[in-house]
């Protein structure tokens, strides 16, 4: 039962690696440019680095909920559901 389970971790880890590599970058920065301008911003100012910033966050946030996601959907299909504890307080 495990083995059908890590064959399609494994599978969707590699599609999404795939997924990642379809562009270099470069092609990446390009496209970044190219949809701020398509926004109004200018190269060079202060919107057009902060467009390019808020693209990068969106992506790397993205990238953190594909992941946390997999983990999750990792851990359930193993043990159960996974939940997260606040470590700081004391159980009993």
């Amino acid at each position: 039962m495990r083995v059908p389970f890590l064959i399609t971790v494994i599978t969707t880890l590699a599609a999404s690696l795939s997924a990642c590599q379809t562009m270099t970058p470069e092609e990446r920065r390009a496209a970044d440019e190219q949809r701020c301008l398509g926004y109004g911003f200018r190269r060079g100012t202060d919107g057009f680095a902060t467009c390019l910033q808020r693209i990068d966050l969106d992506r790397r946030a993205e990238s953190r909920a594909q992941s946390a996601e997999l983990m999750q959907s990792m851990a359930w299909d193993l043990n159960g559901p996974y939940i997260y504890r606040d470590h700081w307080r004391h159980h009993h």
